[in-house]
């Protein structure tokens, strides 16, 4: 039986930081995104002896939230759920640079699913490259290849939306 207290302290401390990943990796989906933190949990409550008796288990959470938004990734998107009631709630109150976070998540909606989780896990957590290897059980190479195509999709998409956020400012 897992130690209830220690991962409620362990849940209590990281779960807004695998909530900011979750939301990155589904690119501003919160919904998706409190799912995959919930299917990490989850995840994580059944194995916590384990877990907690590692040397990171901060580091093995990451790798399971990488490894659940990947893995939904896979399944076709009949799987998943979709809601159709008409009178939704309202969404929460906008961030403060709605523009630059609209701009960020739909340049994130661009890359592969691999390619997000990447710079996600190397930019957002800074995880250094052999970490993100592990974490995604891949090479070192393949995560600066993906790394690298990633950034260059970012740079393309953008600089676009830069260009017509200035030109946006100046009228």
């Amino acid at each position: 039986m897992p130690d209830r207290a220690e991962f409620t302290a362990f849940v209590v401390a990281h779960r807004g930081g695998l909530m900011r990943a979750a939301v990155l990796l589904t690119v501003g989906d919160e919904s998706a995104a409190e799912d995959l933190v919930q299917t990490t949990l989850t995840k994580l409550y059944v194995r916590w002896s384990a877990v907690e008796a590692m040397e990171t288990p901060l580091g093995y959470a990451r790798r399971t939230l990488t490894n659940a938004f990947i893995d939904q990734t896979r399944q076709g998107w009949m799987r998943r759920e979709r809601t159709t009631d008409a009178e939704l709630p309202l969404p929460p109150a906008p961030a403060p640079d709605l523009a630059t976070r609209a701009a960020v998540l739909c340049a994130l909606a661009q890359l592969p699913p691999r390619q997000r989780a990447v710079i996600v896990l190397r930019h957002w957590l800074d995880q250094d490259v052999e970490t993100t290897a592990r974490m995604l059980g891949c090479s070192a190479g393949t995560v600066k290849s993906q790394t690298s195509k990633a950034l260059k999709t970012l740079k393309v998409s953008l600089s676009a939306v830069s260009d017509d956020l200035w030109a946006r400012s100046e009228r």
